[in-house]
């Protein structure tokens, strides 16, 4: 929990409060009662009535808590363990696509330009790069050490993102920063980045899909999916799930590259 961004901690206490009151007077020895694993389900169903995800949210926390108690002997089982999901949520089509990247340079303002292209040209979570500073920019990596996974990234710097950060140079802390001159917050970020979207007439996507982008971008650019994993920082598996059902939502340009490739190993009859 330690390592948990400030957003997600609050999540967690919130549901940990909830599951408190829900199960608060439970009795431990009951956990080892494969009975028990129904109770719970039960009360997972009944908080899908509001929402799957949250539902699915709710029963992940409750299952890392009796997880961490099961491993240090302070209960006998988790009957929470491999309880799947109720939310099949897809992101196929949210891609940002050039015209909503060149619409949104275009209307939102200056100080949210580089946030869009870093999260474009990194493929980095917005709680990274809002934490990202100077010093990890050396003028052809930026290097950092991913906040959820804990994953070492050093990302080379491509020629639009160099430009626009040596255009600003020689400054000290965070490299994103509001009008005034300050670190975001979280929250902040997010209502400024949610205003300038409507402002331009951005609508389907948010900033957390432009990480899918990247991905989908560099698929399409031709990389393997080991080069896609070593800039994003995703596992082997996790690439290849994005590119296979949430982001990439076969792009023409995918086929299209691909028959050139097969013609240039052809020969064609004249």
């Amino acid at each position: 929990v330690v390592d948990m961004a400030e957003r997600t901690k609050r999540d967690y206490v919130k549901l940990i409060k909830i599951i408190e009151a829900e199960f608060g007077d439970f009795p431990l020895s009951g956990l080892a009662d494969r009975r028990s694993r129904a109770i719970f389900m039960a009360w997972r169903d009944q908080r899908a009535k509001a929402s799957r995800r949250q539902a699915d949210y709710g029963w992940q926390v409750l299952a890392r808590i009796l997880s961490w108690a099961n491993g240090r002997g302070l209960v006998v089982a988790n009957p929470c363990e491999k309880g799947g999901r109720l939310y099949r949520g897809s992101r196929a089509a949210n891609v940002w696509t050039n015209d909503d990247e060149a619409r949104f340079l275009a209307i939102a303002p200056p100080h949210l330009h580089l946030p869009l292209i870093l999260a474009l040209w990194t493929g980095q979570r917005q709680g990274d790069l809002l934490k990202l500073t100077w010093t990890q920019y050396d003028g052809r990596y930026i290097r950092l050490q991913q906040g959820k996974t804990g994953a070492r990234v050093t990302v080379p710097v491509g020629k639009p993102l160099k430009e626009r950060l040596d255009a600003i140079g020689g400054r000290i802390g965070q490299i994103l920063l509001t009008t005034e001159g300050t670190p975001w917050t979280e929250d902040g970020f997010r209502s400024s980045w949610g205003k300038a979207c409507k402002l331009a007439g951005i609508v389907g996507v948010t900033f957390n899909d432009l990480r899918g982008t990247a991905v989908t971008r560099l698929a399409l650019a031709g990389c393997t999916e080991a080069e896609i994993a070593t800039i994003t920082g995703h596992s082997l598996r996790d690439v290849r799930s994005i590119l296979d059902s949430h982001y990439l939502n076969r792009d023409i340009g995918l086929g299209e590259s691909a028959i050139a490739k097969l013609e240039k190993r052809t020969e064609i009859p004249n």
